[in-house]
């Protein structure tokens, strides 16, 4: 099962140096990086301050240092492309994009043009079009390889790189390899320069950027293998547990959930549910370290309580009234069961992940953390890649926008239906308070200007994936009515000609 897939990163600001050599003399012209205090990563201020945290950057060593601090995480198997824009004959950070490098040494040409087209292009966008690019790979030693092998190895992409941005006028000053904690340079021709086995890192935290980002308040936050982790399918005894669970509420909730009546009545049921569990996270103590952390919320969410989220936020209409927890005292309880909940879609219910990471991804971007935003919700489109909700998000947050222009949307629509009254429960279906119980309550859908939150799945009873000898009904997709609106720039161009497609 696939959970995930790789995405190019955001656009992200910053100050590196221009052009150097590689001799005796210092390889870069003395222009400085300036950085600046965000929650996730280094940024640059539209008119730096030349006496607020400047960094001088002389080596191609530091220049392999600063780049987890570039991205607020240190990448693994990993292309990155760093545009430089020219700032009075200073090279001036400007956009950062990231891929997966493919497996395949025949897509290296391609994957290679699609970076480079995507960082030029997002970058001119932005009215800072890249005057140079600075290229690492990153990636460690297979079994039985060492790390000037997979330098060599990674050559041909290096170039591949040099050719895409040299193209489109935008050439690589310097491509560095980082491998087993050492680097090379692929751009230095002088004999004898580097040595043949690499130039050691230095420790992590003692370069004279890793000290400035110190004091600016900068973290990085380890790799994304351990980010992904938190929201990836249980592996312990509990995942059989689990997976029993879901087969049961499964069965139990499919006639309901069809019903145009009872669905209503499963909504309520899923929010009131998860409302409970919030409370449950929020009381809880406190515990050090994401790992420990992730544990505890395991513990405090039930297989049949998780089983029937997890169902009933498959429901579109539900999935949007849960993403209303998305600020305040509620974002913190609320992005830790969405990724509780993301890691108990386990055997063939992976699928059903998508709504789960996507309310992950919009909590963490809502909350400021866009690193965990784009990796959840590319989670998510390896999910599902049709999940037309993540894939919107995906672009917005990519894209830069502000998502409080989503936050009002959500907040009108919360307010609008508390100002319709409260609701109660009727045998199998909901009424307004006062309303005549013989007349049937309908369910509305939000509308967020702009923003096509995209299809949720009700689920129908058609085969699942076998699993342990046998075959289980299987939440499908419902085609839904396709919502247009006038919100965010870049939702509205990836979703105006979109369907909502079962």
């Amino acid at each position: 099962m696939t959970n995930h897939s790789e995405t190019t990163g955001s656009f992200e600001n910053g100050d590196i140096p221009g052009r150097g050599r590689h001799d005796g003399e210092p390889p870069y012209d003395g222009p400085m990086a300036y950085i600046s205090h965000t929650p996730y990563g280094p940024t640059v201020p539209c008119e730096p301050d030349a006496a607020a945290h400047q960094v001088t950057l002389r080596t191609p060593g530091e220049l392999a240092d600063a780049l987890p601090y570039l991205l607020g995480y240190r990448p693994e198997d990993s292309i990155v492309l760093v545009a430089l824009s020219d700032r009075g004959g200073r090279g001036r950070f400007g956009g950062r994009t990231r891929l997966g490098i493919p497996s395949h040494p025949g897509d290296w040409a391609a994957a290679a043009q699609q970076l480079a087209e995507g960082l030029v292009k997002g970058s001119a966008r932005r009215g800072a079009r890249p005057a140079q690019m600075v290229a690492y790979l990153c990636q460690d030693p297979a079994k039985g390889e060492t790390a000037r092998e997979v330098m060599l190895r990674l050559k041909p992409l290096a170039q591949a790189l040099r050719v895409a941005c040299g193209n489109l006028e935008a050439p690589v000053i310097e491509a560095l390899c980082i491998s087993d904690g050492r680097f090379w340079s692929y751009c230095c021709a002088r004999e004898g320069c580097c040595p043949v086995e690499g130039t050691p890192m230095g420790l992590p935290g003692t370069s004279v950027l890793a000290a400035a980002a110190t004091y600016a308040g900068i973290q990085v936050r380890g790799t994304l293998r351990e980010l992904r982790a938190r929201l990836l399918p249980l592996e312990t005894g509990l995942a059989l547990e689990q997976e029993v669970a879901l087969d049961t509420a499964n069965l139990a909730l499919i006639s309901r959930m069809l019903d145009d009546m009872s669905r209503a009545v499963v909504a309520e049921e899923t929010i009131a549910l998860a409302g409970q569990l919030m409370r449950r996270f929020a009381e809880a103590p406190v515990v050090p370290g994401n790992a420990e952390a992730d544990r505890r919320d395991d513990n405090l969410l039930g297989s049949d309580e998780a089983a029937a989220l997890i169902l009933g936020l498959q429901d579109r209409v539900t999935r949007d009234r849960a993403a209303e927890w998305m600020e305040g005292d509620e974002a913190a309880p609320a992005l830790r069961l969405w990724r509780a909940l993301a890691r108990r879609c386990v055997g063939p219910y992976g699928e059903h992940a998508a709504p789960l990471l996507t309310l992950a991804g919009w909590v963490a971007w809502s909350s400021g953390d866009e690193l965990e935003a784009r990796e959840a919700l590319a989670m998510a489109l390896g999910a599902d890649p049709s999940y037309l909700f993540a894939r919107l998000l995906h672009q917005a947050c990519n894209e830069g926008l502000d998502p409080e222009s989503v936050r009002r949307c959500l907040r009108s629509e919360r307010e609008e239906r508390g100002a319709r009254g409260t609701r109660k429960v009727e045998g199998d279906r909901m009424v307004d308070s006062g309303e005549e119980s013989g007349r049937p309550q309908t369910t509305r859908t939000p509308r967020l200007p702009g923003v096509n939150l995209g299809r949720g799945r009700t689920p129908s009873t058609r085969p699942g994936a076998a699993s342990r000898g046998g075959s289980r009904p299987r939440a499908a997709g419902k085609p839904a009515t396709r919502r247009r609106g006038a919100c965010s720039e870049g939702a509205r161009s990836a979703g105006d000609d979109a369907k909502e497609k079962g």
